[in-house]
This record gives structure tokens, sequence and C-alpha cells, in this order.
């Protein structure tokens, strides 16, 4: 087909199915899911070679929105699990950190709020993770596996509304200092 074939869509196409598809692909997407879900938009109504649908419903946007956020909140709460610190599939704190700024953005952008429900769950997880980090390092157990600076930590307890946390301190102290991560920056 060339590019100005138009798009005829199917008449008989089950218009559930293939957002169900989508919404799958998009859950289960790599490291940036709402990539996943712009293939997706694509696919579905401007592709030659997809379904032709015209005009996606609300209800079918937000069933491929809420794939993108739930993989954000999968990617994001992987890296806030310290059995994970020794896997490969590991990117630590500061990748949650940027993780969570990109779902922002792609709420911002769709119109949406991460929900209060996702924001508690990621903040008892990192309050959780940072508590764990300072119980085995101050044992001896293992080195700090933090990558994040104090400042990005403290960006990040603010973003999820941890209020009073119980030992800032301490954690702040695992942190890197900003001179010595050179690590990408993940920012836009």
């Amino acid at each position: 087909m060339n590019s100005s074939t138009s798009i005829i869509p199917d008449p008989g196409v089950d218009r559930r199915a293939l957002i169900a598809d989508e919404e799958l692909i998009v859950r289960n997407s790599g490291e940036i899911p709402e990539i996943a879900y712009h293939n997706s938009l694509y696919h579905l109504s401007e592709d030659p070679e997809g379904p032709g649908l015209a005009g996606l419903s609300r209800e079918e946007l937000a069933a491929l929105q809420a794939g993108v956020m739930a993989r954000y909140r999968e990617i994001i709460l992987r890296d806030l699990t310290p059995a994970n610190r020794d896997l490969a599939i590991y990117r630590g704190v500061r990748r949650a950190i940027w993780n969570w700024q990109r779902l922002g953005k792609f709420c911002r952008r769709c119109r949406l709020e991460p929900a209060g429900e996702l924001r508690r769950e990621i903040a008892a997880a990192l309050v959780s993770f940072l508590e764990n980090e300072v119980r085995e390092t101050m044992a001896g157990l293992r080195p700090p596996s933090l990558n994040c600076t104090p400042e990005e930590l403290r960006w990040f307890l603010v973003a999820l509304g941890v209020e009073n946390p119980p030992a800032p301190g301490r954690w702040l102290a695992l942190c890197v200092a900003p001179n010595l991560y050179d690590g990408e920056d993940g920012h836009d």
C-alpha cells in the first residue's frame, strides 16, 4: 500500500479484542511504556496495515492508558525492591525517580492524575527500601546501593508525599554525591 491509499476499516472487526490485544502489548512493554502506547494508537487508527479504527472512545483510550500506568508501576516497584538489587533487571532508585517523572509527564499529557493509591504504594515501597538499606549497610551486610543524589531523593520523597520520614539523615547519607555520579541524567 502506498501512503496515498486511505485506510478502510473492516466492519466486522472486534474492537474490544483489538483494544485488549494492544493493552496487553502496552502492559508488557519495555522501559518506556508510553512509546508502546503511541505505537498502539498508530497501529489501531493510522497504520495502513492496521485495523483502521476511527475515533477511539474514551474507554478505549483509558484501557490503553491504564496499561501504561500498570507498566510504570511494575518497573518503579522493581527498582524499589531490595531483593532485586543484585539482579540484572535492577536499575536503582535513580531510575525509579526518572520513571516516576516520566509517568507524571505522561499523565499530564493525557490529562490524568496518578492515582493516590499508586502514589501511596510507591511511597511505602521507597520508605521500606530506604529503611532496609540503612539496616543492611549499618550492619555491614552490603555497601550502599543508592545511585541517586540527596537532592534527587529529597525531591522523590516530596513528590510521593512522604512527610516527616523516620530517618531522612541516614537515608540521605547513603546517596551518591552529585559530582560522583556519571550516569545518564534521564531528564528531558
